[in-house]
């Protein structure tokens, strides 16, 4: 069961989450475009839109682009279109529908609303991370299948360039080709061309007032599906390349979208880029440009200003295009002949030029903490014990103890961000403890012999922790992750996904600040720790009455140890590509449950009662582990 568990574990943490701007950002980009319309091709959208909204006035705002919003929307505007695809939805299609007949749509409308605000509002960084943190696992909630969409593909990168003498026609081709990887480019065409084709017909032919509502949907739906893979080809992480292993990708994604890259553009210019959640004026300007003019190419030809006269004739389907490109890998067979060659390229000129594929000349790659690792950890840690196990023992104390493991498990923090948490470890180590500060009775004589009378006396152990994130409660996964990835793998990423960022009721979310990180994990991480195993047993003096003068017997005893930390903090955290450090302070609580106590003398006593033995205690222990890499070209 463990071993088919980790195995879930492993198959979500090494999902390539791959969305580009978030949605706020890629409305704005939106919104941008349209206002940059001229007049004309202004007024030609808003007629298009108003045929569009026949029947569905309820749900769709009466102009493209609703800039009057005081609070969460109540309507979808066009420039919202752009934000659910892809992110929230499969294909054209499945956008239509999911604007249009869904009630959770408008859900993630609301959460989109809350981040745009939370993200003007972010003090430093870390405020942000927390912020957007707390987005997904609300999109999580409302959106059913927002982690499946996520890891399906790279459909929303670029491809990388395969040498540094691939011109742009030979790029252009390599990814609109049969057989090639989903790519932003790629897919942003063959949408994009589905739209010309539909926008052609409906200058064109002659229809019934329905028929052509039904159809500028479709163009609409096809253009808006093109537009998102558009802007996601200005996101910084999404333009040096895809190349490397799931966690060489995510990480290399995230560095790039937070630091920003230098790129040319086919066209020959220079810009600085920016990616997910870091998104500036200047950013949102320059996308928008593009978004802009693939706009105006479908507008002309709808209104007739503009023939589309695309040479290779196919089977036109007058509703919106059903390419998933969740669950298509690779582009399908499409022609694309010189005629659309010509409108493509003056959107895609402007757009940034990819990184190098591996090899010389590659652009720098960072690791997400994900996938396998092996590591070691050494901590000190200091106790309050509220007695002995004697039941005479009734005085508190203190001890302190060493401790040192080898770990092994998943590092599943980085599957959304840095603020998230689906660390999975186990630790097979040995722990020394020095004696306790109270003795075996009050009597204060004792205190002169220093240790010799402790009530805990210096002793070792063998342990084992393990760590393991939970959805509803500790432990959980271990039978739901086997039965949901048999019956509804779909719900089992869903599950898996919102565990590792705090559960159903995400209080054991973790908390990024300028100083650390915070986060409760009671019930996320347990130690067992056995003394006098396998050796003999401990010895303990047990003073057999309450009286300070009573007499004592000498037993030996094992014990089982139960440490359940409630509060973590990390002060510091360094990664390099394969290797991370931290230091970590863990606040605990537990019990040390006793065996059956024998009397070692005098050996005609009878052995005393004996009882749990409550703690409370502090950790600061040093954590290194090594991730394994995969290599992936």
């Amino acid at each position: 069961m463990m071993k088919k568990f980790i195995l879930l574990l492993l198959l979500a943490a090494l999902s390539d989450y791959g969305f580009a701007w978030i949605y706020p950002e890629h409305r704005d980009i939106a919104i941008l475009a349209i206002q940059k319309l001229d007049p004309a091709h202004r007024a030609d959208l808003e007629r298009f839109w108003s045929i569009a909204r026949n029947g569905h006035e309820s749900r769709l705002f009466s102009l493209s682009i609703d800039t009057t919003r005081s609070r969460g929307p109540e309507f979808i505007d066009f420039a919202a279109w752009p934000a659910i695809s892809g992110d929230h939805s499969t294909s054209a299609a499945n956008l239509l529908h999911n604007v249009l007949q869904t009630e959770w749509i408008m859900k993630v409308a609301n959460v989109a609303y809350e981040l745009r605000k939370g993200i003007a509002n972010a003090r430093n960084r870390s405020d942000r991370l927390n912020k957007l943190r707390d987005s997904d696992i609300k999109l999580l909630r409302v959106d059913p299948e927002y982690v499946t969409r996520a890891g399906s593909n790279n459909v929303h990168f670029l491809l990388a360039r395969p040498n540094e003498k691939t011109t742009e026609s030979q790029y252009f081709a390599i990814c609109f080709r049969q057989g090639t990887e989903m790519n932003a480019l790629g897919t942003y065409g063959w949408f994009h061309l589905s739209a010309l084709l539909k926008a052609e017909k409906f200058a064109r032919d002659s229809m019934s007032s329905g028929e052509r509502s039904s159809l500028m949907l479709a163009i609409l739906a096809d253009e808006a599906f093109a537009i998102h893979f558009l802007e996601d080809m200005y996101a910084s992480g999404h333009v040096a390349g895809t190349w490397g292993n799931a966690a060489q990708r995510k990480g290399t994604h995230d560095y790039y979208n937070e630091k920003g890259l230098e790129v040319s553009t086919w066209d020959g210019g220079r810009m600085v880029l920016m990616g997910d959640a870091y998104m500036r004026p200047e950013d949102a300007d320059r996308s928008s440009d593009a978004v802009r003019i693939s706009l105006e190419q479908v507008i002309e030809v709808a209104s007739g200003r503009r023939p589309f006269t695309f040479i290779t004739h196919e089977n036109l389907s007058l509703t919106a295009d059903t390419l998933n490109v969740c669950k298509t890998n690779f582009m399908p067979f499409r022609q694309i002949d010189s005629t659309f060659s010509i409108w493509y390229r003056a959107v895609i000129m402007p757009t940034a030029v990819p990184g190098l594929a591996s090899g010389l000349g590659e652009l720098p790659r960072f690791r997400a903490e994900v996938g396998p690792f092996i590591g070691l950890t050494a901590a000190v840690r200091g106790s309050v014990l509220f007695s002995g196990f004697g039941t005479h023992q009734n005085t508190a104390g203190v001890t302190a103890g060493l401790g040192m493991a080898v770990r092994v498990g998943l590092g599943l923090e980085g599957v959304l961000n840095e603020a998230g948490d689906g660390l999975v470890f186990l630790d097979l180590g040995w722990r020394l403890d020095g004696p306790s500060s109270m003795k075996m009775t009050a009597d204060p004589a004792l205190k002169q012999f220093g240790a010799m009378f402790s009530a805990v006396p210096s002793r070792d152990a063998f342990y084992a922790r393990l760590r393991l994130p939970f959805y509803v409660i500790p432990g959980d996964l271990l039978i739901l992750g086997p039965i949901l990835y048999l019956f509804a793998p779909e719900t089992m990423n869903k599950v898996l996904t919102s565990a590792g960022n705090g559960g159903l009721i995400p209080w054991q979310s973790g908390m990024v600040t300028p100083i650390g990180r915070f986060q409760f994990i009671l019930g996320r991480e347990v130690g067992v720790y056995l003394y006098g195993w396998p050796k003999d047993p401990d010895r303990y003096l047990l003073p057999k009455g309450p009286d300070l003068d009573a007499d004592q017997v000498l037993v030996s005893m094992r014990s089982t140890l139960l440490e359940f930390p409630f509060l973590e903090y990390r002060p510091f955290h360094a990664f390099s590509t394969n290797q991370t450090a931290s230091l970590v302070l863990q606040f605990f609580g537990g019990f040390d449950i006793p065996g059956k106590a024998r009397v070692i003398y005098p050996e005609t006593e009878i052995a005393p009662k004996v009882r749990t033995i409550t703690f409370l205690g502090v950790r600061i222990g040093f954590d290194w582990r090594y991730y394994f890499s995969k290599k992936k070209s």
